[in-house]
């Protein structure tokens, strides 16, 4: 079956495409946060956690040749030897704790020059909350009385 194989084409041939988002997963890894389009953040965000999912798996294993099969494995899709390095040595300490959910993407308007819809990606800290998961703050309502009031006296 083929069904669910058309996700984030992006506009451009396959090869194009694993290049853009290799390119944005190192810009990603190396600068902990970048502004690029919506389409291309959305795009990114599954690769770029495959890639700290490989790195997390190698700094937990113990066997050498494990963590060297998983460092290959990244670097084949990465392809920037630089940004492997600095997510397997640096950026994976931060994400030993999490179970998923190593990126956060905001949305941040229209680009003025084609209107493009841009977002801001960045890498979620160690012991950072989401933003839509910490409480709010409850506002006071109003009581309801005001119009179970009113529509006593007309009943009566």
């Amino acid at each position: 079956m083929r069904h669910r194989t058309h996700n984030h084409v992006l506009g451009v041939k396959t090869a194009h495409r694993r290049s853009l988002v290799a390119n944005l997963a190192a810009a990603l890894f190396t600068n902990a946060r970048i502004t690029t389009t919506l389409s291309r953040a959305k795009a990114l965000r599954p690769f770029a956690e495959h890639l700290i999912t490989f790195a997390k798996k190698a700094e937990q294993s113990a066997d050498k040749a494990v963590k060297l099969h998983y460092y290959r494995l990244a670097l084949a899709k990465l392809r920037d030897e630089d940004a492997a390095q600095l997510l397997f040595k640096e950026r994976v300490q931060q994400f030993l704790g999490r179970n998923g959910g190593y990126t956060r993407i905001y949305k941040l308007g229209a680009r003025k020059g084609d209107a493009a819809e841009t977002a801001l990606i960045e890498l979620v800290a160690k012991d950072d909350k989401s933003p839509a998961m910490s409480p709010k703050a409850k506002k006071e309502r109003k009581p309801k009385a005001k119009k179970e009031a009113a529509a006593a006296p007309a009943q009566a």
